[in-house]
């Protein structure tokens, strides 16, 4: 056993230790070379003398010198390894590495690789071939055999991926490969998590012949996933699981993030002592509920940890109508034709009533509310103006679910809010049209709406309403009876949906709405009426991938090999390598494909029986050092001592002592000037005024942009609009100085993307559609001057053009949105007029430019308190953003002789006037509003100046 943690490599090449005595004794008999003088003959002859006490031997000391070099270049030659690691696989057969690549191998992924490496490394020494199997690969993947190299750029390769790990079609490649040459060598990298293929996977390693099996144990107690959520009616409720056996408690935070990947909301997630299952509730509006995109686990590194959501878990308002009078409906609850129907549906929606029974009134108060889902209960015939609005309503998306009754039954045929046209009169027991028994429900369509849902033996029905037979009856029809009729029709409106049953609400009928399936079937409606998506009961529809969720549970653009997924068809769309989870769809529509299921489980993987010796490990980093760099270098640093000593023993390195000090001065000046830059000296060099020359490029600029206030613009590439822009501030920086005692600096052009904008109060933003869209650094540059304290002042330049625009919206408007769209946006309003804004210098109504009529968009003041007393409302700040379309500095902009280059539009020389006040009043604004947050600039300058 060894001592020391100290390997050889090459530990033959030790036997060249014995040959240092014979190296001492070469040494010892090598006299130093005679020293060559040139001085003056006495000198010469004075050393002529003492030239026989020279030595005939080496110094000893050098000696000892040259005997340590040779001994630290054997030494490294043997390749000695501090604190060597095992060599984990022992023989000499083939090596075969499997690596458990699914999304839980995410978490510590780099150790893996690590191991890996360290395995082929260790087949490479034994010249055994070497294959490399990942389980969350395709069928068709490469296994080997590969040499090192091969298998090192095959290792590099690989990746973690955001699906589950397939054991069995892995080992059941790998065992025929490895048959035919017994006695190989399996080194088994596992997750750590169970499968339900694992047993099976196994088996397949009986037939391959290997002689031993190395299985990696990981650390699983930071795995996390989440596997449901629900939309309650006060909260969501995330549901999350943990490897089974934990044993200690844990907590984590569960993080709601909208479709820009902005957090606003959060909720706490505890797993009490030895349970597998945690769930947090996120209590916030239904509002800001239904614009959570994604919910991820903070701190958790897995595809598992994160969760999806599209309009499948968006919590929507339904809304409820009846035709039954409100005290009969008080009186007698279990009697009302809504009774059912709100205990059906008020787990999963937000229920709304009319306060009146007017239907001229109740229809238009409903709507008004922006339902997602109305709810008619036995309502025959509505007021024609009711009628319009609702079936507008329904072409721009709404849902209309309908049940019959006695007054749809009795009801003209001519209502359009229908989805099939209705027989007269209703089918009953015992009536003209008659069942000779009560007929129960038929099987539901594999394709419907319902598809998957058990057929109930116990549901009956005794009265429905019948429709008239058409040749598309059939696939408007989502459930029907045993004989065939229609239970329940639906078709799709334009963009929105109207469904009938067609039998009545309450128990009269039928004892559907009694039934447990009842509530799964409206659950289901409703579901269908947040996708928005075409006719339901078609085919399955292919989505294109939209963002594909990588290992690491973040979101990335799909790969070229990730195809369409199938949604519609027999069974849910399930993970695989072809669709990993992620966003399908469009932006209209997207369908979320998610790791876990609602009762998935994290099991723990067990070692693995085989007939062949298996031993367990765990991952653990190489902590080896390899001591052959350090030994050469050192033998070189000694060798370069050497060569000095022996310089200076011929005499070749004596200088006068004047020479001696000239080069220790060198020598020391190099010294501190290699130094200065670790001292910190520089930063002191460049704002001294005697060393102009060492300032850095563009600090002159800084300075000058420091001294005084200056307008700043947004330069765009275009002559025409920058020339504009310059020559509107230079007119409004010079009515500053007449009318203020604001003394500005000439207007200075900016490039966002390149200079520092921290030097300008405000920035004015000419938007103009021909320009290049800025980059992305651009953007994220003037987002973060805004969030600083400053203002940006964006102007469409385009009133004239909204008003005769389709929509209102012209290609300024649509290149502004794009811009915003990147950026930290707060809430808008046209400027109030208790504003300060309105009266920061001049009294402003409006701010007109060139043009007069659209707003001055500022920051909403939310927390702004407005009292008679005082002329501005309190709590205003300095608005980061202001938005306008009359195109300021078409308005302000002067010639050289101070004229008025463009007209305005009335041409009105008061609107001129109240334009350049406008400004005014914007500067003013800017600088004082709100002074400390001009004071976010200080600690930048300081820093960036050095001062």
């Amino acid at each position: 056993m060894n001592a020391l943690p100290l390997a050889f490599g090459a530990p033959m090449l030790l036997v060249g230790l014995i040959t240092l005595p014979v190296i001492w004794w070469l040494l010892r008999m090598t006299p130093p070379p005679p020293q060559k003088e040139v001085f003056p003959p006495l000198k010469i002859l004075a050393h002529v003398l003492r030239q026989e006490q020279t030595p005939n031997r080496s110094p000893w000391w050098m000696t000892l010198l040259r005997l340590l070099i040779a001994a630290l270049v054997i030494l490294a030659l043997a390749e000695p390894v501090w604190n060597p690691r095992p060599v984990t696989l022992s023989g000499n057969g083939p090596v075969a590495i499997i690596v458990d690549n699914g999304w839980a191998s995410a978490e510590a992924w780099e150790q893996r690789r690590e191991t890996a490496e360290r395995l082929i490394a260790d087949a490479a020494r034994a010249g055994a071939p070497i294959y490399l199997v990942g389980t969350a690969e395709r069928a068709n993947a490469q296994i080997g055999p590969f040499d090192a190299a091969g298998a090192r750029e095959r290792l590099q390769a690989m990746e973690p991926r955001p699906i589950p790990v397939d054991r069995k079609a892995a080992f059941e490649r790998l065992a025929p490969a490895l048959a035919p040459t017994p006695g190989a060598r399996i080194a088994w990298l596992s997750d750590g998590i169970l499968t339900g293929d694992a047993e099976d996977a196994t088996k397949s390693l009986e037939k391959s012949g290997a002689a031993s099996l190395l299985w990696y144990r990981p650390d699983t107690a930071n795995l996390l996933g989440l596997t449901s959520v629900e939309n309650g009616a006060d909260a969501l409720v995330v549901h999350a699981i943990r490897p089974m056996g934990a044993g200690g408690s844990r907590s984590a935070t569960v993080a709601a993030f909208d479709n820009k990947g902005r957090r606003i909301g959060e909720a706490s997630l505890a797993f009490s002592p030895g349970a597998s299952v945690a769930e947090a509730r996120i209590a916030a509006p239904i509002e800001l509920r239904n614009d959570f995109s994604s919910l991820r686990i903070d701190g958790a590194s897995q595809a598992a940890a994160t969760r999806l959501l599209d309009d499948n878990t968006k919590r929507r308002r339904v809304a409820l109508l009846s035709g039954a009078e409100a005290d009969v409906a008080a009186a007698q609850p279990l009697l009302s034709p809504l009774y059912y129907i709100s205990r059906a549906l008020q787990p999963y929606a937000d229920l709304i009533e009319p306060r009146t029974t007017d239907l001229a009134q109740a229809v238009p108060e409903l709507l008004d509310q922006k339902p997602s889902v109305l709810v008619m209960a036995d309502i025959g015939k509505l007021p024609q103006a009711a009628e319009e609005r609702l079936a507008d309503w329904v072409s721009r998306g709404g849902t209309l679910i309908r049940f019959a009754g006695p007054k749809l039954a009795g009801a003209s045929s001519d209502d359009t809010l229908l989805p099939v046209t209705l027989r007269r009169g209703e089918r009953a027991l015992g009536g003209t049209l008659t069942w000779t028994a009560p007929q129960p429900l038929s099987a539901f369509a594999a394709s419907g709406p319902f598809a998957g849902l058990a057929t109930p033996k116990d549901v009956t029905v005794t009265r429905q309403v019948l429709a008239e037979p058409s040749p598309d009856l059939p696939e408007k029809t989502w459930a029907s009876l045993a004989d065939g009729t229609p239970l329940i029709s639906g078709e799709t409106r334009d963009r929105g949906r109207i469904v009938l049953f067609h039998v009545a609400p309450d128990a009269a009928w039928s004892n559907l709405p009694i039934s447990g399936v009842f509530v799964e079937m409206l659950r289901r409606i409703i579901v269908l009426s947040r996708a928005g998506g075409g006719e339901k009961g078609s085919s399955a529809v292919s989505l294109p991938p939209y963002l594909i969720l990588a290992a690491d549970g973040s979101l990335k653009p799909p790969a070229p090999e990730t195809k369409p997924l199938a949604v519609g068809g027999d069974g849910a769309p399930q993970v695989s390598y072809d669709n990993p989870p992620g966003f399908y769809g469009s932006d209209d529509a997207l369908y979320a494909l998610n790791l876990l299921g609602s009762k998935s489980e994290l099991a723990p993987l067990i070692q693995p029986s085989l007939p062949f010796p298996v031993s367990a490990t765990v991952y653990a980093a190489d902590e080896s050092i390899s001591l052959r760099g350090p030994l050469f270098a050192a033998a070189a640093m000694l060798l370069a001592l050497d060569t000095l000593l022996m310089l200076w023993l011929g005499g070749h390195l004596r200088l006068p002592r004047r020479k001696t000090a000239a080069l220790g001065i060198m020598l020391l000046a190099g010294f501190f000037t290699a130094a200065a830059p670790f001292s910190g000296g520089h930063a002191l060099a460049q704002v001294a005024p005697s060393a102009p020359d060492d300032a850095k490029p563009g600090d002159q600029a800084m300075i000058s942009a420091v001294s005084a206030t200056h307008l700043a613009y947004i330069v765009t590439g275009d002559k025409a609009v920058d020339d504009i822009s310059k020559a509107g501030l230079e007119g409004l920086t010079q009515f500053l100085k007449e009318k203020t005692a604001l003394e500005p600096g000439e207007p200075i052009g900016v490039d966002p993307a390149r200079d520092e904008l921290s030097f300008y109060p405000l920035i004015y933003w000419p938007i103009d559609a021909n320009a290049p869209m800025p980059n992305e650094t651009a953007i994220a540059r003037v987002d973060a001057y805004m969030q600083g304290g400053g203002t940006v002042l964006f102007d469409t330049r385009d009133e004239l053009a909204a008003s005769a625009a389709p929509g209102g919206t012209t290609p300024s408007g649509q290149r502004l949105r794009a811009i915003l769209d990147s950026m930290n946006v707060p809430p808008l309003e046209p400027v109030p007029s208790d504003h300060v804004l309105s009266k920061s210098f001049y009294i402003m109504p409006d701010f007109p430019g060139r043009y007069r009529g659209a707003p001055l968009w500022v920051e909403a003041s939310l927390n702004g308190e407005t009292r008679q007393d005082r002329p501005v409302r309190t709590g205003d700040g300095v608005s980061p953003i202001l938005i306008t379309a009359n195109d300021l500095a078409g308005a302000w902009a002067i010639d050289s002789r101070g004229a008025p280059l463009l007209p305005t539009v009335p041409n009105d020389p008061m609107q001129r006037a109240y334009a350049l006040r406008g400004g005014v009043n914007i500067m003013m604004y800017m600088l004082t509003g709100n002074y400390k947050s001009d004071q976010v600039h200080v600690p930048a300058l300081l820093e960036r100046l050095g001062n």
